[in-house]
């Protein structure tokens, strides 16, 4: 510890609050919005993958047991639940359903069987491809408005995806207020400024804008995955002369946080640069000197 700067330091953090999970084809849906409910307002972070194609080839009652067939680039994976008692499985109008004889039909949603899939085959493998970011003014745009008409998408649609997989997005809701994480170190070379520092920090802490927000978020995640479709950000963030840095700077700030990190994740992320995982925490260091370098740290 004696090894480090300042006995200040201080860290913003920025993290993923919720999300909606959609095959890239759903976006031309025009009753989407509506159905995704006010929360896709919120949403300003898009993220374009590429996942496996999940095939429900059919459905079959064991006993008590609904069992559905999938398949999985080239794999037939089963996933069972219990039936309740009195109901069969009907297949009537290209449709599965559950029926006790009267002339309603009950089903799992789509979502349940998803996540029954999940729990017992486990995550599939969404590679990020590319990140971006819709804001307008004052947050008008959400990032739904902007897939729509969305060149790159079009382009990576146009190119195709490769054979058992497809196209999916990831609207996320960035949490709607700061964080910061602050390291005491009172062996510091430096014990004199601590006061001011720890000022500077609140300021930045309560002063970032939503905008600024929404940007580094997205800066971070580029710079982190590196994904093959972006170009701005993957190799010149951080940087002195970026505007939406200035203030991190300004207060200096030795590192940025960034967080998708969920109890449910949809996927396992994952690129070139990064190994697939359930969760994902970037840190950003905004100083090349070592001794600036104290937020999970190894020495």
């Amino acid at each position: 510890m004696g090894a480090k700067k300042f006995d200040v330091e201080h860290a913003l953090g920025i993290y993923a609050l919720s999300f909606f999970s959609l095959p890239a084809e759903a976006i031309y849906n025009d009753e989407l919005g509506a159905e995704l409910g006010n929360g896709i307002e919120n949403c300003h972070i898009y993220l374009i993958g590429i996942v496996p194609k999940l095939d429900l080839k059919g459905a079959r009652q064991d006993g008590s047991t609904l069992i559905f067939d999938f398949e999985v680039l080239g794999k037939t994976l089963s996933v069972d639940g219990p039936i309740p008692h009195g109901f069969t499985l009907q297949y009537e109008d290209d449709l599965w359903f559950l029926s006790d004889g009267t002339k309603e039909r009950y089903a799992p949603s789509d979502e349940q069987i998803f996540q029954a899939f999940q729990i017992q085959h486990g995550l599939l493998n969404f590679e990020v491809v590319y990140v971006g970011q819709a804001y307008g003014r004052d947050g008008s745009r959400h990032a739904l408005d902007r897939l729509k008409k969305h060149e790159t998408l079009q382009k990576i649609a146009l190119l195709g995806a490769p054979e058992g997989y497809r196209l999916q997005v990831l609207l996320i809701e960035v949490h709607p207020s700061n964080q910061m994480f602050t390291f005491f170190n009172p062996f510091a070379e430096d014990n004199s400024q601590g006061g001011g520092r720890i000022k500077k920090g609140l300021d930045k802490l309560f002063g970032t804008t939503e905008h600024e927000r929404i940007t580094l978020y997205e800066a971070s995640l580029i710079r982190y995955f590196q994904p093959k479709y972006n170009k701005e950000f993957k190799n010149s963030f951080p940087s002195t002369n970026l505007k939406v840095l200035s203030d991190c700077y300004d207060k200096d700030f030795s590192s940025l946080v960034a967080e998708f990190c969920f109890d449910r994740p949809p996927f396992l992320l994952f690129s070139d640069a990064v190994a697939p995982k359930p969760k994902h925490i970037i840190k950003i260091d905004l100083h090349n000197e070592e001794n600036r370098k104290v937020f999970f740290a190894v020495d």
